[in-house]
């Protein structure tokens, strides 16, 4: 009887032991998950309250909002495709641009301009002007200096034709927020050629007109 009364005990007190063990390691589980998902929340790059995680902390309080600061657009790239025409054929074009003040831009283009005979190439090299005004809308002028190469169809037994052209216009952009842009743009475009059987350049003037959004990168103060 007494031993039966010692096994009895002895197996209560093993299992209490157990059950204190066990509500010992959940509590300290829980306290580290705690302690984790506070951690998170407090660095620049980790989860923030509204169950975001962003890649770029200084956009996690941006929402839609645009600051008036002019220094937004000193030492930016920005990336900017577009849809347009370019006389009376479309034209799809790829511009990148580097600021290295707040006033003035440097922008590469390379514009595709597609037809059932002919199609063509523009490719130029701009100055972007610019006073930066407060609010959403940035207007800007444009001038620059390129090539336009002209490819002809199968149908005709020719080479490509490269030819010099000058551009200039403005365009506007309407910033949705601040690194990312609704842009709008004409240029004219002259073409300095010759013609056949006439002596002297002839130069031949294009309308270009595109819209398409621009995307920026900050580089730094």
């Amino acid at each position: 009887m007494r031993t039966a009364s010692f096994v009895l005990v002895t197996a209560s007190m093993i299992a209490f032991a157990n059950t204190a063990t066990a509500a010992d390691t959940d509590s300290l589980t829980t306290s580290a998950l705690a302690d984790t998902s506070v951690s998170a929340m407090d660095e620049p790059g980790g989860s923030q309250s509204d169950g975001l995680t962003y890649l770029v902390p200084e956009m996690k309080d941006a929402g839609w909002k645009v600051t008036d600061d002019r220094n937004r657009f000193k030492h930016r790239i920005s990336f900017s495709p577009a849809y347009g025409k370019l006389g009376s054929e479309n034209l799809f074009a790829f511009r990148i641009g580097y600021s290295p003040n707040t006033w003035l831009g440097y922008e590469a283009s390379l514009g595709h301009n597609p037809a059932s005979s002919l199609h063509g190439m523009l490719h130029t090299f701009n100055m972007i002007l610019r006073y930066p005004l407060s609010g959403r809308f940035q207007p800007y002028a444009t001038v620059g200096y390129g090539m336009m190469t002209v490819y002809p169809g199968q149908a005709i037994n020719a080479d490509p034709v490269t030819k010099n052209a000058i551009t200039g216009g403005g365009g506007l952009e309407l910033y949705i927020r601040n690194d990312v842009a609704l842009r709008a743009e004409v240029r004219g475009a002259t073409v300095l050629g010759q013609q056949l059987h006439t002596k002297g350049t002839v130069a031949y003037d294009y309308l270009e007109y595109t819209i398409g959004f621009s995307f920026f990168r900050s580089l730094g103060s």
